[in-house]
């Protein structure tokens, strides 16, 4: 398994908070590595609308191919930097717009590397709030970083529509100050990898219902601001390459990539392999992509924690993987949004990726050096 111990902490804030509707769209704030699992009954009820409203639908599915083919041609890499940005600390207080400003401002002043001015968002809701809009938004437009963003669409049927009401919102409220920052839109993030583990407090979707909430965004930014917007998924290599996934592949502008060899515990996984095992990740969902567009959404290696198989978290060794695997990919022009800028604040992670620890960005060195 692929968690660390922030992370899992993460997914316990998110199972206790569970009972609402409004918890479980904002469990996505800070992780896509956060597990839940369990294909309700309820899943393709969406897909039993009466007769009635069959030519409402069709009119809808005419303006989602539209917009699908309009924004397949925007969804080529461009070589954007950025870091994945979760929507709460360690000890659950939700960060503010200042907070997210203040993060997105170090990255862009990073010593040894420049053009780390993009951000991949888990959710659009405020940590903490049924479905208002995420103060990363307005930290955005002041600080000028494009986002990539994520819509939760796992543990509720609700949780896509508490999504696609911030993201509306956001919309109308922020214009096109918001909507020029778009570089993309993930509907969730590694739920089939989660649905696969069958843990039933830790939820993922089934193939089936990602398509009807890749749908149901499609049809949400149909003749929008955001029409021309790729629509993505996020997950890991071996859930795109599970044959029952393939039609989630067939639905998206472009897939996103989740590789941490740290992880691969059942592999050969210390730093001398970690290339390998990266690039036999990425080059095996890139095959699966036929044609369309692999962006690595989440890498990185710890600077500090347990040790797994043969992976030994330190700085040395993530200055190394830095070198190698950012750098590559830099130089290929690849989209990257590495994990992590901050992970340990207000607690301990345990491993911890971040490249800067605990404490005021504002008074920190990086943990590793970041030329290339």
């Amino acid at each position: 398994m692929r968690f660390s111990s922030s992370v899992l902490g993460l997914v316990a804030a998110a199972s206790m908070a569970s009972a609402t509707c409004s918890a479980r769209s904002a469990a996505a704030a800070s992780v896509d590595k956060s597990s839940m699992a369990a294909a309700s009954a309820d899943r393709n009820s969406a897909a039993a609308a009466s007769a009635g409203k069959s030519s409402v639908a069709a009119a809808s599915v005419d303006k989602s191919s539209s917009a699908k083919s309009t924004a397949a041609k925007s969804a080529a890499n461009s070589g954007i930097k950025g870091f994945n940005q979760g929507a709460f600390y360690l000890n659950q207080q939700a960060l503010k717009q200042a907070d997210f400003a203040y993060e997105f401002n170090k990255a862009k002043n990073l010593p040894g590397t420049s053009g780390w001015n993009s951000a991949r968002l888990y959710t659009m809701i405020q940590w903490g709030t049924a479905s208002d809009v995420i103060e990363a938004i307005p930290a955005a437009i002041e600080t000028q970083t494009t986002l990539l963003l994520g819509l939760w669409v796992s543990g509720s049927t609700a949780a896509i529509t508490n999504e696609l009401a911030a993201l509306e919102a956001a919309i109308t409220k922020y214009g096109t100050d918001f909507t020029d920052l778009v570089v993309g839109i993930s509907v969730g993030s590694e739920d089939l990898y989660r649905d696969a583990q069958g843990d039933p407090t830790n939820a993922g979707t089934s193939a089936q219902y990602l398509i009807d909430c890749i749908s149901k965004v499609r049809s949400t930014i149909a003749g929008g601001a955001l029409s021309a917007a790729p629509v993505g998924h996020v997950d890991t290599y071996d859930s795109f390459f599970n044959s029952s996934n393939t039609a989630v592949i067939q639905a998206v502008d472009w897939l996103g990539f989740d590789g941490y060899p740290f992880w691969e515990k059942a592999n050969a996984n210390s730093i001398g392999d970690a290339h390998e095992r990266f690039y036999d990740g990425y080059n095996k969902t890139l095959a699966l992509a036929g044609g369309k567009p692999v962006y690595v959404t989440e890498t990185g290696w710890p600077v500090s924690g347990d040790t797994e198989n043969q992976a030994v978290a330190s700085p040395e060794n993530a200055r190394i993987y830095w070198q190698d695997i950012a750098c590559s990919l830099i130089n290929s022009g690849i989209n990257l949004w590495w994990y992590s800028l901050q992970e340990s604040q207000y607690g301990t992670a345990n491993p911890d990726f971040g490249i800067y620890g605990a404490g005021d960005l504002g008074t920190l060195s990086p943990q590793y050096e970041l030329s290339c």
